[in-house]
């Protein structure tokens, strides 16, 4: 696409490059760069694009983007090309992907309608129940989130939750092509703050909760919430704002939004109202009312959180034109969510393991006392925090995890390039020397689990909290695997075969 043309169309800026230049394809990386790619230079968290813009020249870009406050740049020698100068260069990037690829006449002729959701806890599960809904009524659609990347004609493994903003518009529009109608995609408070979705036209933006996460990053809870509202002040006036009706910073996240808004919920106030009926170890159960209208919802997923995540899914489906009975069938239908309250089978032992995703103080609340209630026994608790991540959450889930159960291990989760046993002081500083003696702490995560297993008792209940759907660990800046599911199901086996009786 011609570049004056590329970029008056994707971001309102009038430049003069004569003769035309035709751009192929646009980069954030130089090192991605080819013959005919326009550089955008994007301020980064660790290092400035501009830095790099020598060596995209050399690799061929046919024009550099910059911010209008960088500084000035060093052209390849013997090969000028335009330099231009934009307002917000990550904007930028996105509005013009969208363009150059496609997705924005994809998006205007009404072939992909794009559903994203943003909050602390909830995502993943949302996810999946949104695509698995749509699924039910025929539509096919697309995933793109913490656990995977559904493409329709493939399944890659996740990387970011939401990918930067060219791979994210590459893989849009593949799975456009490849038949899908309608995609889901988690949208995180990073993606959100550096404008990764801004070549994206939401039909239906959904909030599902704020607590305190990613604070290294935000630094302050105000940026985090500011970062999640962006979703919804871009809105179109016909698309829908879903947001949770019991979380108090749902007020502010749609205070600027244009769309219909949707409120979901227990309360009698809200728009998609549910009323439970049942709660036990075989999932939910509760009556979902829309417009005069109602159902009954059975879900075989566990804890009173997933039947919040039910509602949001249902509201998103309805805000969508799906029927009540088409809702209730594909919720009935979805039997787990990876890494999320994922049973380890059993067998006759009389014990409930789970694995859960649970990283956060507020998250490791809702699943302990969801399971709370449906616990004859101990209710017990393996977890961990992740390095060079907010350490301030660090006591914080050691304050969640002693009120909410009996006994609990402390082990490692990705420690990434901190020092292990810093981190575990980080979180027994939550605790007191009498709290202290109902846990252990445990470093080896596998040795943590299996102690676990094996003290386990008939009745009782374990959640392996932290990693969820993660296979790997992350030491240092290597990865090496590692699976919660996997090793809890090794223990087990071996309790089972050495006839291990707890207490």
């Amino acid at each position: 696409m011609d570049l004056k043309e590329l970029l008056r169309k994707a971001i309102g800026l009038t430049v003069d490059t004569s003769p035309p230049i035709e751009i192929t394809d646009i980069c954030e990386d130089s090192r991605r760069v080819t013959p005919g790619a326009l550089f955008v230079a994007v301020p980064g968290t660790k290092a400035d694009g501009a830095t790099f813009i020598a060596d995209a020249i050399s690799r061929g870009a046919s024009a550099v983007l910059i911010g209008e406050d960088s500084p000035p740049t060093r052209q390849a020698a013997g090969r000028p090309v335009p330099i231009i100068k934009a307002p917000d260069p990550r904007m930028a990037v996105a509005r013009i992907a969208a363009v150059l690829f496609g997705l924005e006449e994809i998006q205007s002729s009404g072939k992909l309608h794009c559903i994203g959701v943003t909050g602390t806890n909830g995502k993943s599960t949302f996810a999946f129940m949104v695509r698995h809904l749509f699924r039910a009524a025929g539509r096919t659609t697309a995933l793109f989130g913490t656990i995977e990347y559904d493409l329709v004609s493939r399944t890659i493994a996740s990387e970011l939750t939401t990918p930067d903003a060219v791979t994210l518009t590459r893989h849009l529009v593949e799975a456009q092509r490849a038949g899908a109608t309608h995609a889901v995609l988690e949208v995180s408070s990073h993606s959100l703050d550096q404008r990764r979705t801004d070549g994206i036209d939401f039909a239906v933006a959904v909030f599902t909760n704020l607590t305190q996460d990613h604070l290294d990053y935000h630094g302050t809870l105000e940026n985090y919430l500011l970062a999640k509202k962006r979703l919804f002040d871009g809105l179109r006036p016909d698309a829908v704002a879903v947001v949770n009706g019991h979380d108090p910073a749902s007020d502010r996240i749609v205070a600027d939004c244009r769309a219909r808004v949707l409120r979901y919920g227990l309360r009698v106030d809200c728009d998609v109202r549910g009323t439970i009926l049942k709660e036990d170890r075989t999932g939910g159960r509760f009556l979902l009312e829309y417009e005069g209208k109602h159902v009954e919802i059975q879900t075989p997923l566990v804890g009173r959180h997933n039947i919040f995540n039910a509602l949001s899914a249902a509201a998103t489906a309805l805000a969508s034109g799906l029927d009540l009975v088409t809702i209730q069938k594909g919720l009935a239908d979805l039997q787990h969510v990876p890494g999320r309250l994922q049973r380890v089978p059993t067998g006759d032992l009389g014990l409930d393991i789970f694995v859960d995703y649970a990283h956060t103080d507020d998250a490791l609340r809702n699943v302990l006392s969801a399971l709370r209630p449906l616990t004859t026994g101990r209710l017990c608790c393996v977890f961990g925090c992740g390095g060079d991540r907010d350490r301030l959450k660090r006591p914080k889930m050691a304050r969640a995890v002693v009120e909410g159960c009996d006994d609990f291990v402390i082990t490692s989760d990705n420690p990434r390039t901190e020092d292990p046993i810093a981190i575990l002081a980080d979180i027994e500083r939550g605790l007191n020397q009498t709290e202290m003696i109902r846990g252990i702490t445990i470093s080896d995560r596998a040795r943590a689990i299996q102690h676990a297993i094996t003290n386990l008792a008939p009745g009782d209940c374990l959640v392996i909290a932290g990693k969820g759907h993660e296979n790997y660990q992350i030491h240092g800046t290597k990865k090496i695997h590692f699976d919660d599911v996997e090793v809890a199901g090794e223990a087990v086996a071996r309790r089972r075969a050495e006839g291990v009786c707890a207490r």
